[in-house]
């Protein structure tokens, strides 16, 4: 026989998406604050109406035992079913529909009962108490059940206490009372359950929205996900809330930054202080590819707002990558000044060749004499001017390139830079695009001539570059500095019109500012200015004297 596979017992699945659960677990609350707060209600009301049923009792039993025919029956009359002591107890019972008024001597023997068989017998109770003169409020059980009873001592007229009043009122009455009102309060408690299952599934239905419907594992998920993601991935992440708060930093931005998780909740002011990295983290200064700097790190940061009125900002350390871009960059500027020196030197060459055929000995020492010493000269000054070893090789490779086209170049005597430059790659690019331009603008020109100055202002640097060419028209000066907008026929090899607008580019990705205009003389004057360029000096440096000064001195 094939064996009977066991039956397999369905368990009731809950339902997994947030909106259901949400409803579900808010409406067993609602319906467990319900009930809990009837029950609440119902404790103390019971305790109520128990007070009053004893209240009651007792000032029926002082009516009673006020009444004169009462006590005077105790005293004048025997213990009888038609005594007038059980007369006048039942007609007070009657009238103040009490279940039972006995009336007891000083012996505790029963003068009146709704029961007449008990009449002359000893209370169920002891009568002690009221005896001793004191009034009695208790829930008893007695020969009528449980009651609620008030117990007061009966005088005669010279105040004398000559037995007891005690009256009863059924239990049952009591709580048919307290379960009359029952009905009333589920009713109230239904409506306050359909109201809490009103705003359960209005609240649900906004979870919903804003978790997209999916379950709590999906979304315990995601989260593990993005953490893994955050702590994993390379580049910083700085969450922040819509106050402007830090709420998330992972494991790289923390490095970058040199923040801990003492950030997390104050903003970036608080956090990183003041400095272009706060401003681009709090949104103060917008666009893509920014540039800052934090500590010796140079960083390029971008920032993305959020649905919730916050926002998420990205770091990528550069400064890795200078060491390569200063080596690429030096690379080219070498191999641009030696195609320039070669073609220069072949030149001279040639030249000094001519001088040694024709004998003129005396000429070509002359000559040799001179090209060695101009040389000589300008890279000196280059080097003396500008410490930092790229810009300063780029210089003399433009001179090389500008004496091969015609060109004098120039680097003003007040030009000073020390080596402590944070994108010396950028300022590269931007010194070799203008200086490029104006060799360009120049050439043909008679007495051409282009002139570099870099400055610094604290931390900022101030580049001008000067030409002796045309210039710009007035009405052209910021056309310049659109891509794809040139003046020069595009080779066959590229476009033009990209020179300039990277420049700008550039000097705005560091908060700075690229502008042209037309200096003293005539032609082009183009000046950058790249605030927070250098690091902060650990010791000021005096700018290196030349040879006359140091003679001088």
């Amino acid at each position: 026989m094939t064996p009977t596979p066991p039956v397999r017992r369905l368990r009731p699945r809950l339902p997994r998406k947030v909106f259901s659960q949400v409803l579900l677990m808010q409406l067993a609350i609602a319906a467990g604050v319900a009930v809990l707060a009837t029950g609440l209600f119902l404790a103390p009301l019971s305790k109520q109406l128990d007070q009053e049923a004893m209240h009651r009792a007792l000032a029926i039993a002082q009516t009673t035992a006020q009444d004169p025919q009462i006590a005077e029956g105790v005293l004048t009359t025997a213990p009888t079913v038609n005594g007038p002591v059980q007369k006048e107890a039942e007609r007070i019972r009657k009238a103040t529909h009490a279940e039972y008024i006995v009336v007891m001597d000083g012996g505790g023997f029963r003068w009146s009962h709704t029961t007449p068989s008990e009449i002359g017998r000893h209370v169920s109770t002891s009568p002690k108490e009221a005896l001793d003169g004191q009034e009695v409020m208790q829930i008893d059980n007695g020969t009528l059940g449980r009651s609620a009873r008030g117990k007061v001592p009966l005088y005669d007229a010279q105040h004398r206490i000559i037995g007891a009043v005690s009256v009863g009122i059924a239990y049952d009455s009591v709580r048919a009372r307290l379960l009359s009102t029952i009905p009333g309060l589920f009713a109230y408690a239904g409506g306050a359950l359909a109201a809490g299952a009103l705003a359960a599934w209005l609240i649900s239905r906004r979870v919903q929205r804003q978790t997209r419907d999916l379950a709590f594992s999906d979304i315990s998920a995601l989260l593990s996900e993005r953490e893994a993601m955050l702590h994993g991935i390379r580049e910083g992440v700085v969450a922040l809330d819509r106050g402007g708060r830090i709420r998330l930093l992972n494991d790289e931005a923390r490095r970058l930054l040199g923040i801990g998780d003492e950030a997390v909740g104050r903003s970036p002011d608080e956090a990183l202080g003041a400095g272009r990295t706060t401003d681009v983290l709090a949104g103060r200064v917008t666009g893509t590819d920014l540039l800052t700097v934090r500590g010796q790190r140079v960083l390029v940061a971008n920032r993305m707002p959020t649905d919730d009125g916050g926002a998420v900002a990205t770091l990528r350390d550069r400064t890795e990558l200078e060491q390569l871009g200063r080596e690429l960059d030096s690379t080219r500027g070498l191999i641009d000044a030696l195609r320039a020196q070669d073609h220069e030197h072949a030149n001279r060459m040639h030249t000094l060749l001519g001088l040694l055929e024709l004998e003129m000995y005396e000429d070509a020492v002359e000559f040799v004499g001179e090209v060695v010493g101009d040389h000589r000269v300008t890279a000196e000054q280059v080097t003396e001017k500008i410490q930092d070893p790229l810009l300063a090789a780029l210089l003399v490779g433009k001179a090389t390139v500008a004496a091969e086209r015609g060109v004098a170049l120039w680097v003003s005597d007040r030009t000073w830079l020390p080596d402590r430059l944070i994108d010396p790659r950028g300022l590269v690019t931007v010194v070799g695009n203008l200086v490029d331009n104006a060799l360009d603008a120049v050439a043909g020109t008679p007495h051409a001539r282009v002139e570099v100055e870099l400055c610094t202002e604290g931390r900022a640097i101030v580049l001008r570059v000067r030409d002796t060419g045309p210039g710009i028209p007035v009405a052209q000066r910021e056309l310049v500095f659109t891509e794809g907008w040139s003046t020069k026929k595009p080779p066959t090899h590229g476009k033009r019109g990209i020179g300039l607008p990277l420049v700008r580019r550039l000097a705005e990705r560091q908060g700075g500012s690229a502008t042209v205009g037309e200096p003293e003389g005539g032609g082009a004057q183009f000046t950058v200015v790249l605030p927070e360029a250098l690091t902060a000096p650990e010791l000021e440096r005096e700018p290196a004297l030349t040879p006359a000064e140091e003679e001088a001195r």
